[in-house]
Order: structure tokens, then C-alpha cells, then sequence
């Protein structure tokens, strides 16, 4: 199975290979822009691998998607975002991280990129094969400091935007994964958590589904087709907000019209967020091909532009060639080896069902705007997988929580002599019942002289027998140490590629 991957990543390789070849040919120079070309393809390929998994994997994960309709879905809409919406032109020094005034030897400045851009796509490589999504913007990032240290010193960073960028390895996930839980504890406060749960979703999910088209809709304007059309933040805001509105009074008598046949379950309740989870994916899609091809074809476009012009400049265009190698690089690298990945984020670090999917895609639009808004320097991938952590974490403590209770309900029932088949009925009712229920037989028990005696060492033991580890531990800090290792991972290969260029070239 393999090796039909391997052969058509190799056949993507050898058809860029040829074409660049033919377009560069007589060029002085060509030779780099061709080998850059490849190592082009091969980062694309490695993005589509790892990165596009964010978008898809909680949809997956909730069965709200196959994985292969997924693929289809994410494939095309990340190939569109990145032709329609990738932009005509891209910044030569990534995110600014080395002072391209010390770098006065255009030769020099191609062998940074190039040794950037393999290390780069070396790490996402290695990250895939060991099932841990990393940010493929830190990646570059540490290419292009390692290998521009390597050019020339210390001196040559800009140490004051790699502390931002360190930063952002706790504000992404952070953010990401307290927003997710903050909308699935509404999602249960407001629905899930009620007797009548089908009555209280008619009232609740189009209010839902308006919030995620506005906080959709502001996100593709703003980071989606800003190279297309420049809108700034507050009327991004109103036209979302115009369209959720819109959607809002279209949507509502549908979703009463469909609840009206639905059993009064939870299960029910899941099925009506189907569909924004498959317009989430697809946006989530298009908005990271328009954004991160440049992670593909950004030094590739960078050393098209100092082989034809024999300069290094702040910004350099990127042709409709090197647009498609990064489009279609990253649509072959997903259809081949994102499973993985999208399995690892979609089933691996905690259960999803559609509702908690809604909430990680929510997060990951929301928290990208609230971050661009303040100037945070943040990770799509480190958002999204916060958010799945998020989730997951919020059930863990809910699940303890909810053991706790019942185990001093017991041992309560216990000690007032009451007989088995009362606390058996009275668990049956309180387990069935609505918080507001709940709530009423607390305090019954309560004026029955219901108190929580449990010592703070006894709950901590109960705590520790009762934890279902919904958050897998192993998954967790796996991704971890991959996302602490990432930018000092791929400057250490680019700095050594570089310094391997210099002996041989």
C-alpha cells in the first residue's frame, strides 16, 4: 500500500522536475530554481499530510464526514483557496524572523531559502511519521532562522519576534481549547442538560449555527481573501453579521421542521450540527490553502525572484507554476498520507461526537480573529488541537465531577440506612433528570441532612480511581513535545544543510 504513495509523491517530484526544467531553461540559475521547484513540491505535499487533518479531523471524528468524503472535500477547497485566494505576491523573509540587510550575496540568500525550506519539510515529514500535527508556519520559521544563523551569526535574528513566535506555542492552544470548552458547556447548559432537549435545540441550534456563519464568514474575509479584497475588521464583522441574521430566520423553521420527527435524545440533538460541520470543513479548507500555501511556495517564490532579478527584495511575486505546485502538492500530499493525521485528531486525543466537533470548529475560527485582532502571533494547527484537547479535558472534569457526586450520594444513603432498591430508584431518577431536576433533589437531600463528608484526600483518591483519562495522555504529551521541539528541530537541519551547501557548492 505503500509504495503506490511513495511512487506517485515521486511521480508529483519528476513531473515538477521536468516542467520547471523546460521553464527555466537557458536561465542562469536555473538549476537552483529547479531543485528549489522539487523541494517545493516535497513541503506541499508534507503540508497537505500534516496540516489540512486540523480542519477535517474533528468532522471525521464525529462521523459527520467519511474520510473519504472529507479528503474529496478538503482536497479541493484547499487547492481552491490557494489558486483564488493564495495572492499574486509573498514576503521573501518569513515573518521577518533575520534582517535581510545582512544578507548581501544573493547567492548566499537563495541557500538560505533552500536549506529553509528542506529542513522545513523534513520536520513535517518525521512529524506525520510519528502522528503528532505540528504548525508547518513554525516549521519555516525554524528553518529560516536556523539556516540564516548559519549564513550569518546571531546577530542576523530578530530574537524579539522568535519570543512572540515562542509565545504563541501556549496562547494558540490555550485559546483554542478554552473557547471549545466554553462552547460545549453552553452547548450542555443550553440543550443536552434539559428534559425537553429537543425544544430547548429548535430555540438554541439556529442561534448556534447564526453565531458560527458570523464568526465563519468575518474569518474568510479576513484571513481567506485578503489578498483578494482588503475589508477592514469592523466591516468584516457586519457583513457576517448581516449574513448570520439572514441565516438565522431561513434556518429556524427548518431545524423545527426536522426536530419535530426526532426522538427527545441526545443522539437526536448531534445530528442537527451535520451540516455546519461539513460548510465548517470546507471553509476551514479554503481559508488554509489561501493562508499557508505560502509556507509551501513562499522561499520557492523568493528564489524564482533572486535568479531573475539578481537581488534580494522584501516581497516577490509568485507565478501561476509555483501557485499550482504548492495547490496541487498539498491536494496529493492529503489524499495520500492525511489519514493519519486526521485520525490522530480526530479520534486518537479524545471521543467527538458533533456537537464537540462544533465546538473545536468554532474555536478555531473565533480564536484566529480574536488573535489577528490583537496582534498575537498564533497556530491554525496549535488552535484546532487545543480545542480537541478543550473538549476533552471539560469531559474529563465533568465525568469526575459527576462521579464524585454520586459516590457521596451512595455513601450518604448508606448511612441513613436507606435500602438498596430506594438508592437504586433514586439513581435511575437522577441520572435521567434535567439539571434543574437535579438541582431540586440535591437540595431534598439536602434537608434530609445530605452534606459532602468526604475528606479532600478521600475525593482526590476517588478522583484518581474514577478518571477515564478521556483526554489520551499519551497523545497529549506526544504532541506536546512535538510542538516544543519544532522551531529548534528544523533550524538545527537547516543550519546543518546550509553549512553542507557551503563545503560542496
Amino acid at each position: 500500500m505503500s509504495y503506490y504513495k511513495l511512487l506517485l509523491s515521486a511521480g508529483f517530484l519528476v513531473l515538477i522536475l521536468i516542467i520547471s526544467s523546460y521553464l527555466t531553461f537557458g536561465l542562469s540559475g536555473g538549476f537552483l530554481l529547479v531543485s528549489a521547484s522539487v523541494i517545493g513540491g516535497y513541503m506541499a505535499i508534507n503540508i497537505g499530510a500534516n496540516d489540512v487533518a486540523n480542519n477535517v479531523g474533528p468532522a471525521v471524528g464525529a462521523k459527520a464526514l467519511t474520510m473519504v468524503s472529507a479528503i474529496a472535500i478538503a482536497a479541493v477547497f484547499e487547492a481552491l483557496g490557494a489558486i483564488i485566494a493564495g495572492g499574486d505576491v509573498v514576503s521573501t523573509i518569513k515573518k521577518g524572523i533575520i534582517d535581510p540587510a545582512m544578507i548581501n550575496d544573493t547567492g548566499k540568500f537563495i541557500w538560505i531559502m533552500m536549506s529553509a525550506l528542506l529542513a522545513a519539510a523534513l520536520w513535517l515529514n518525521v512529524a506525520t511519521a510519528v502522528g503528532a500535527p505540528v504548525s508547518t508556519t513554525h516549521s519555516i520559521v525554524g528553518g529560516v532562522l536556523g539556516a540564516g544563523v548559519a549564513a550569518g551569526g546571531f546577530g542576523i535574528a530578530n530574537w524579539g519576534t522568535m519570543g512572540a513566535i515562542a509565545a504563541s506555542w501556549v496562547i494558540s492552544p490555550v485559546m483554542g481549547g478554552a473557547i471549545a470548552a466554553l462552547f460545549l458547556y453552553i452547548i450542555k447548559r443550553s440543550i443536552t442538560y434539559r428534559a425537553n432537549k429537543i425544544a430547548a435545540a429548535i430555540n438554541v441550534v439556529p442561534v448556534l449555527i447564526a453565531l458560527m456563519t458570523w464568526s465563519f464568514s468575518t474569518y474568510l474575509i479576513l484571513k481567506g481573501l485578503k489578498r483578494l479584497v482588503q475589508i477592514d475588521f469592523i466591516w468584516a464583522l457586519l457583513i457576517g453579521l448581516g449574513l448570520s441574521i439572514a441565516l438565522y430566520f431561513y434556518i429556524k423553521p427548518l431545524i423545527a421542521k426536522k426536530a419535530k420527527h426526532l426522538e427527545n435524545r441526545k443522539k437526536s440533538v448531534n445530528d442537527l450540527f451535520t451540516v455546519p460541520l461539513i460548510f465548517s470543513a470546507a471553509l476551514l479548507s479554503f481559508a488554509h490553502g489561501a493562508n499557508d500555501v505560502a509556507n509551501a511556495v513562499g522561499p520557492l517564490a523568493a528564489i524564482n525572484d533572486a535568479v531573475l532579478h539578481g537581488g534580494i527584495s522584501q516581497k516577490a511575486e509568485i507565478p501561476l507554476w509555483i501557485m499550482l505546485i504548492g495547490a496541487l502538492g498539498i491536494a496529493l500530499g492529503l489524499m495520500l498520507y492525511g489519514p493519519k493525521l486526521i485520525r490522530t485528531v480526530g479520534t486518537e486525543i479524545t471521543e467527538l461526537d458533533k456537537m464537540r466537533a462544533f465546538s473545536v470548529a468554532m474555536a478555531a475560527s473565533i480564536t484566529v480573529i480574536i488573535a489577528s485582532q490583537l496582534g498575537l502571533p498564533v497556530s491554525s494547527t496549535h488552535i484546532a488541537v487545543g480545542a480537541v484537547f478543550g473538549v476533552g479535558f471539560l469531559r474529563e472534569y465533568l465525568k469526575v465531577s459527576y462521579d464524585c457526586l454520586l459516590e457521596e450520594i451512595i455513601d450518604h444513603h448508606k448511612k441513613t440506612n436507606k435500602n438498596s432498591a430506594d438508592l437504586s430508584r433514586f439513581l435511575s431518577h437522577f441520572d435521567d433528570a434535567s439539571l434543574k431536576q437535579k438541582d431540586v433533589m440535591i437540595k431534598e437531600l439536602k434537608s434530609n441532612g445530605f452534606k459532602k463528608i468526604m475528606t479532600k484526600k478521600e475525593l482526590k483518591s476517588l478522583k484518581k480511581r474514577r478518571k477515564k483519562e478521556l483526554v489520551k495522555r499519551s497523545a497529549f504529551l506526544r504532541i506536546i513535545a512535538a510542538w516544543l521541539i519544532t522551531v529548534p528541530a528544523s533550524a538545527l537541519i537547516a543550519a546543518m544543510l546550509y553549512a553542507i551547501t557551503q563545503l560542496i557548492f
